[in-house]
């Protein structure tokens, strides 16, 4: 009988092991996909794509036991050979390669697209025809790994602050922010629908666990195309209980961003380094109201509001442009919404309830968190209900929680990909999202 111990030690080294100077001059062994063959006659590099980055090895004419021309792009390989050191090459380390073994060999003689260059230059619609092979690009996944430093960061802040992760259903019977923007489905013979959002859910756990978090996808029936709009994303979702005002919530998402900015300096420098990623400064966020906001930008900037009841992608670049020029700030909180454009649960202001206890948060010209104070008290939120005309049939298990006691609570939902973007710097949220899922594409 054998038994399993535990993870099994392997022979063949990643890139962090072999920075140990100890190895230089011994024989170690490494597996990787080709990424590029630079081949000079009687030396060629070949150039292996690792999960840490990219490595070399050396071929040599007469001293590798294997013909360069055997090999292509995209094979994987395991190479044996003795380490040396170079400082021109990844890392200032590179295999002198003896023998080479092949794991598998790609049937394709040519790639796709030339994930080999140092900046994938093809059109976007390509990137995505071909999404495994593009991420494959150092570049194009270095973005995924920024992506992943910001859910990490998300994950552990909110867990030293006392959250507990949860995970909803993301088949419900009735949206959380209603409105016609909803995937439907038949379930067993009844309707069904794809959560919006984790809203109700996340809010009814405040009573069992008083925070509480979850990062999972959401889904907008929206007939949009545009290069901020996805019907399919990831959504970064925290609520809190025991709060004083809105403002707690703010703060804690100001926490968040503080702690995931220096997360990612310290973690991943290779990757901003590689993207030219200048992170902003988050050391104070400023909060506006609304209604001043607009106002502010019509008189700095001339511009005419259209709708008093929402912000426009052109109002959300004055806006931001506005708080860079005149606080120095990378992102600004705009607070006290008008109730009519918010969700029925969103706390209305005591000196005028025409306006909200809550927020979205502006980064680079975008909307990229929407949070605020929910109703708590029962009969409250059922007359709000009733004031908008709305029907409770299929909420009955989110309005028990009310009804047996709720604290004052709040979170905020933030678009992942949205903030990966803006962080990126990219012009379409298509470009940090994995396999994006929009009006055309359903695939691969």
């Amino acid at each position: 009988m054998e038994f399993l111990e535990g993870v099994i030690k392997k022979e063949t080294k990643e890139i962090s092991d072999l920075l140990d100077k100890s190895l230089v001059g011994k024989e170690i062994k490494i597996n990787g996909a080709v990424h590029n063959i630079r081949n000079m006659g009687e030396v060629a590099f070949i150039i292996l794509r690792k999960r840490e980055g990219l490595f070399q090895a050396v071929w040599n004419e007469g001293v590798s036991d294997f013909k360069i021309n055997e090999i292509k792009e995209a094979d994987t390989v395991e190479i044996t050979g003795i380490l040396q050191e170079n400082e021109k090459a990844p890392n200032g380390i590179e295999l002198h390669a003896k023998t080479l073994k092949f794991l598998s060999k790609a049937s394709e003689e040519m790639l796709p697209l030339p994930i080999g260059k140092w900046k994938l230059k093809t059109s976007l619609e390509a990137k995505l025809n071909y999404r495994p092979i593009s991420l494959r690009n150092i570049r194009e996944r270095a973005k995924f790994r920024i992506q992943e430093g910001i859910t990490r960061g998300f994950r552990d802040f909110l867990y030293n602050q006392g959250f507990t992760e949860i995970h909803t259903p993301k088949i419900g019977a009735k949206g959380a922010e209603g409105g016609a923007n909803m995937f439907t489905l038949e379930y067993f013979h009844k309707h069904a629908i794809l959560a919006q959002s984790p809203q109700f859910y996340k809010q009814m756990m405040v009573g069992v666990f008083d925070r509480v978090f979850e990062t999972a996808p959401v889904f907008r029936a929206e007939k949009h195309n545009t290069k901020r709009h996805l019907n399919e994303y990831t959504s970064l979702d925290f609520e809190m209980g025991y709060i004083d005002s809105f403002e707690d919530i703010m703060a804690m998402e100001t926490g968040f961003l503080q702690y995931t900015m220096d997360l990612l300096a310290k973690d991943y420098q290779k990757e901003l380094n590689l993207l030219n990623i200048t992170l902003p400064n988050v050391s104070k966020i400023p909060q506006v109201k609304f209604a001043d906001i607009k106002v502010k930008i019509s008189e700095k900037y001339g511009h005419k509001t259209r709708n008093p009841f929402d912000l426009e992608p052109e109002e959300e670049v004055l806006i931001s442009r506005y708080a860079k020029e005149e606080w120095d700030c990378d992102f600004v909180f705009v607070t006290h919404y008008p109730s009519k454009k918010r969700p029925v649960y969103a706390m209305d202001c005591q000196e005028d309830p025409t306006y909200t206890e809550s927020f979205d948060l502006l980064y680079k010209g975008m909307e990229v968190t929407t949070g605020g104070q929910r109703i708590h008290d029962y009969e409250k939120l059922l007359a709000k209900f009733e004031a908008r005309g709305m029907d409770t049939e299929g909420i009955d298990g989110y309005l028990d929680a009310f009804k047996y006691g709720m604290p004052p609570h709040g979170g905020v939902g933030i678009g992942l990909e949205r903030l990966t973007m803006k962080l990126c710097d990219e012009d379409n949220v298509r470009e940090t999202t994995l396999f994006p899922r929009d009006l055309s594409r359903l695939e691969p």
